[in-house]
């Protein structure tokens, strides 16, 4: 229970029925997240952002099934993400408009990641993975999630999608909250498809940049650059992070990197971007800090 459920003396403020409450929507919000999900693979929102619409004219937009269409907005409804009025007229709230994929931090990407059947399989092997200790990815689906998702392209489109959005959201924080300016060249490894640096090059007009992840992540990236006006000014090169990275950067980037692997493997990352850095270089690692125990959970996101 949160602490701020308890008393001082640790007694507890919220009854049964309530807490009971509560617990059943947390148990049910695998629910609430699918219906999400179709809602973002719908382009629901994109559909609203001019105004109101009917359910009726939502799904001759979608190509749904009417009814069915009605009661996934009905109960997104409930939850705030639609607005429903008289009529079966819907509309976004503020929350719903994080779902439209013209804004700068659209969640629907990353809505539409977590939807998928292999990304859910995994989770349903969580009881394996903590009785075990082994990884619940690999016990799902007999491989890895990099391997599986290169032996299966549609499902690395979605994610590359879903990691550039949640970057265009965390990227003006970055740099408001970090110095970039005396570096000549940046290096984000395994940068995606490079939305981060884009944005340390847009602020920093005489820098040079460098983008390193998997041939075909990388692949795509161009738009990217050419969107922010920095193509120019940096080189896209693809590569496996543990054999080399390329030369010649002062800093280097890793953004949501770390959390993905075992202690072992990250030190073979890190002796990798140590040969590649300048000798007076910084290496910069983006990661969630872990709150005290008992602290009330931030939004946070996880690649698996």
């Amino acid at each position: 229970m949160p602490a701020w459920a308890f008393g001082g003396r640790g007694e507890s403020l919220m009854d049964e029925r309530t807490a009971a409450a509560e617990l059943q929507k947390m148990v049910n919000g695998f629910q609430v997240s699918q219906a999400v999900c179709v809602a973002a693979t719908l382009g629901i929102a994109d559909h609203l952002k001019d105004g109101k619409r009917t359910s009726g004219e939502l799904a001759a937009l979608t190509n749904t099934h009417p009814q069915a269409l009605y009661r996934l907005l009905r109960a997104l409804a409930s939850v705030g993400v639609f607005h429903e009025a008289e009529d079966r007229f819907f509309s976004l709230t503020p929350i719903g408009g994080a779902l439209r994929s013209d804004v700068q931090r659209s969640v629907a990407p990353w809505a539409i990641l977590t939807g998928r059947p292999y990304f859910r399989q995994a989770w349903s092997d969580l009881l394996h993975s903590v009785s075990t200790g082994d990884n619940a990815f690999r016990h799902a689906h007999g491989k890895g999630v990099w391997e599986y998702r290169a032996a299966h392209p549609e499902e690395s489109v979605i994610f590359d999608r879903a990691m550039t959005a949640m970057s265009r959201g965390v990227a003006a924080a970055v740099t408001a909250a970090y110095d970039f300016r005396p570096f000549s060249v940046v290096m984000d490894v395994a940068g995606g498809q490079g939305a981060l640096l884009a944005e340390i090059l847009c602020r920093n007009p005489g820098q040079r940049g460098i983008l390193f992840d998997r041939p075909q992540v990388v692949a795509k990236a161009g738009p990217v650059f050419d969107a922010a006006g920095v193509a120019g000014r940096c080189d896209i090169v693809a590569g496996d992070f543990f054999v080399s990275v390329p030369e010649g950067a002062d800093a280097i980037v890793l953004k949501w990197i770390l959390h993905d692997w075992d202690d072992d493997t990250n030190i073979r990352i890190l002796k990798t971007c140590r040969r590649a850095m300048r000798p007076d270089g910084k290496l910069l690692v983006l990661e969630s800090i872990l709150a005290p125990p008992t602290t009330k959970a931030p939004v946070q996101n996880s690649a698996i």
